[in-house]
């Protein structure tokens, strides 16, 4: 070995140069910490930030004709307006805008058409009996799309500042929500990457932008249970990936599993990950079991928060609703198919649930795992019910703070 070399060595591995070391790690980790517990709230960039006193309005000239509420399908109507702010790195946010309603303008070589830059929300207007505009939680929306902007290196913002450009979006669109119980106008949010340039790499500019469509009751003729594949072959999400985020690359892979679920007369899919076939969600809502446990507890139980479970909106308001009643045992942990098809042999298996924005809750009345379907009993009492008693009490109780039948902090009026 060179002299130099053997010295430059030494220097490398000397205690002074160690220290040097372990204080710059040192120096990181509690920026590393904060970026990470605080994006929730706080915008990582430091350029302009958005703010909804700078919205500026143009309203449409030709305003489209209202759909009547019984032609209303999810997600193919939408309002007269929608908001866009733009972002660039070196500005920060641009002025927020509400404008007609139409095809955005993107270069064909933006990142977000080839490397799946996107996040998106969604949230809904509910409109009470006194005509009052509702919003259930909305900065839990705008604290998760922090969260999935951050994930894909986009820029992140002021929850509360956006939140109030996308009120005024809804204010301007209000005829658009429907009146009668059950009917609700969905928001969609979203952020994307704009920079017309190919390469992965970070993007240097990118579009916040929110579009309103006006919708029915996810299930018009009351609820109606549904069957689950459990898939086997597939994943959703696996640790250290992204499957607490929501994020359209989540989504686009699962279409598959579903159509051929489908093809064998199943309506949604049941995620799995494991040797144990650990439970993870049910098509794209969280998963709940309310059974009586190996101890003999009845428990309602959803999969834990562990990295690959998205973090609901409902999901959270049900575990937090439940554990008010204290009726029963609350718990967030995990749970595979082996426990369930027990369960179900020992006739301990009560309920079986999704829950999600869109439905609020889904009934499930039947489990298929390796060639056999396990039956979920529904209402004992009632053969004819498509709902148990617990999950049709949650949605009830839901859906009566959602329109501000129930007084309750979750629901916040729009001024």
């Amino acid at each position: 070995m060179l002299p130099a070399t053997r010295s430059c060595l030494t220097r490398l591995n000397s205690p002074a140069s160690t220290l040097m070391r372990l204080r710059i790690h040192e120096g990181l980790r509690p920026n590393l910490g904060r970026a990470m517990f605080s994006s929730f709230s706080q915008p990582r960039q430091q350029q302009k930030p958005v703010q909804a006193s700078l919205i500026e309005k143009t309203l449409t000239k030709n305003p489209k004709p209202l759909v009547a509420d019984k032609d209303l399908i999810f997600g193919h109507t939408f309002t007269d307006h929608m908001l866009t702010v733009p972002w660039t790195k070196s500005d920060g946010w641009g002025k927020p805008q509400i404008k007609p309603y139409g095809p955005l303008s993107l270069d064909p070589s933006c990142s977000v058409f080839h490397y799946a830059f996107e996040c998106f929300e969604g949230l809904k207007a509910y409109k009470d009996a006194n005509g009052k505009i509702r919003l259930f939680r909305p900065n839990m929306n705008m604290a998760r799309m922090n969260a999935s902007t951050q994930s894909l290196n986009l820029p992140q913002f002021n929850g509360d500042e956006m939140l109030k450009c996308i009120e005024e979006l809804i204010k301007t669109d209000k005829r658009w929500i429907p009146s009668k119980p059950g009917y609700s106008l969905y928001i969609r949010p979203a952020v994307i990457a704009t920079e017309p340039t190919l390469g992965v790499h970070e993007s240097r500019s990118a579009l916040f932008f929110c579009i309103c469509s006006p919708c029915g009751p996810y299930f018009p003729t009351g609820f109606t249970a549904v069957k689950l594949f459990a898939n086997t072959e597939r994943v959703r999400a696996w640790k250290g990936g992204m499957g607490n985020r929501k994020v359209g690359g989540n989504y686009a892979p699962s279409v598959l599993p579903q159509v051929e679920a489908a093809a064998k007369g199943y309506q949604q899919v049941l995620w799995t990950i494991g040797e144990d076939y650990e439970l993870m969600e049910v098509g794209t809502m969280n998963l709940f079991v309310y059974w009586t446990n190996e101890k003999g507890e009845k428990e309602l139980i959803t999969p834990e928060l562990d990295g690959t479970i998205l973090p609901g909106v409902t999901r959270d308001s049900i575990l937090k609703l439940a554990k008010s009643w204290g009726e029963f045992k609350v718990t967030e942990g995990k749970i595979n198919m082996k426990q369930i098809t027990k369960a179900s042999d020992e006739n301990r298996l009560h309920e079986v649930f999704g829950a999600g924005t869109a439905c609020v809750v889904t009934p499930v009345k039947a489990i298929h795992f390796k060639g056999k379907d396990y039956d979920v009993p529904l209402n004992p009492n009632d053969p004819s019910s498509e709902t148990g008693p617990l999950t049709k009490r949650l949605y009830d109780t839901l859906s009566k703070i959602q329109y501000g039948e129930i007084p309750h902090e979750w629901s916040i009026t729009v001024d």
